[in-house]
């Protein structure tokens, strides 16, 4: 599994998680080296990891394993090869099917190998769940917290063009700034209130925001999920959603994250016109939501992207340069514009 780590340093860990329960999965090898380039690792980089001083683990269900450190210099952006070997058939129960990275998969221990011939390919994370760079004392993470637009869903796959990848290219080369990284949190079909893709995010907010660590900012990009699900035919009323509901929510995300030291930057949602949701109670839902993040003052800074995004000529819908065809998810040249648009001098300590 190809991992691109947004901040620099020479002492890493690796955390795999069987957040998603069923039986527990016991990794018996594990490593991680420079990537050389699809399957490959550059020669003399890769590390065995362990944990607790033991080559495998054992996560039982709803438990994360955290390696040991391991000494590898590192700079921003340089790709990782995490590879793990499963001494035994393993049902895949926590993954992450958006991994926009080409992941390589073969039979037998092949961790040790310096490329995996003959191997099957998706682009999903197995029970991966993070990498932890440790960093200058004055390091800190920004999480970009949200559904398939944070995810990255319809950028090109192996090329970190998703947004929160763009906003870490833009905190790197400023030298105000090169001491954030940026963690992408987003789970595409992922809602704030109702469990459905993942966990809410009400219920994951604690272990994708919270428990990382060096965490100073969230970027809370979240809620048009919860408006169109809800307008799907034949949904329950028990799935409706309100304004009032949403935004009870995002102040839940604040008050939260400020009994953590953490600030929230909050983010207005997109238009959606042209979507077979798409109606005047939808869109009205969403500019009542917007209105609310833009104007209550709770959040410590707010990014505007639905302005960012919007048709100037029809702003209920995205603009054509970044739609690219489904009217919801914007394309590269629509991350980019979110990229741009946020205020990178907010993250600066006064």
């Amino acid at each position: 599994m190809i991992v691109r780590p947004t901040i620099g340093g020479s002492v890493l860990r690796v955390q795999f998680s069987n957040a998603s329960g069923g039986e527990p999965v016991r990794i018996g090898r594990a490593a991680i080296a420079k990537s050389a380039g699809a399957s490959a690792i550059v020669a003399g980089t890769s590390r065995a990891l362990s944990f607790a001083g033991q080559a495998d683990v054992t996560i039982q269900p709803g438990a994360v394993a955290t390696s040991d450190p391991v000494s590898i210099d590192l700079a921003a952006f340089e790709q990782l090869a995490v590879s793990i070997h499963l001494p035994a058939d393993t049902a895949v129960n926590t993954l992450h099917p958006l991994g926009l990275r080409t992941t390589y998969i073969v039979k037998g221990d092949r961790t040790g190998d310096t490329a995996l011939s003959g191997s099957d390919t998706n682009r999903s994370y197995l029970w991966l769940t993070g990498v932890v760079v440790e960093a200058a004392p004055e390091a800190g993470t920004i999480v970009a917290f949200g559904d398939s637009i944070t995810d990255g869903y319809g950028t090109t796959p192996d090329t970190g063009r998703a947004w929160p990848d763009l906003l870490a290219d833009r905190l790197q080369k400023d030298a105000r700034t090169r001491h954030l990284s940026v963690v992408n949190m987003g789970i595409s079909g992922n809602r704030v209130r109702r469990d459905g893709a993942g966990l809410s995010a009400l219920a994951r907010f604690d272990r994708d925001v919270l428990a990382r660590p060096g965490v100073r900012w969230v970027i809370l990009l979240e809620g048009i999920n919860d408006i169109n699900f809800a307008a799907i035919p034949g949904m329950p009323s028990s799935e409706a959603v309100t304004a009032e509901e949403l935004i009870a929510a995002y102040a839940q995300f604040i008050d939260r994250a400020h009994l953590h030291g953490i600030k929230v930057m909050g983010a207005t949602i997109a238009p959606t016109e042209g979507l077979w949701l798409y109606s005047e109670k939808t869109e009205a839902l969403r500019e009542a939501v917007n209105s609310w993040i833009r104007t209550s003052g709770r959040f410590d800074a707010v990014v505007d992207f639905d302005a960012t995004l919007r048709d100037p000529a029809r702003p209920t819908r995205l603009n054509p340069a970044y739609d690219p065809g489904d009217h919801v998810h914007p394309n590269d040249a629509g991350n980019a514009a979110m990229a741009a648009a946020v205020d990178v001098a907010r993250f600066l300590k006064p």
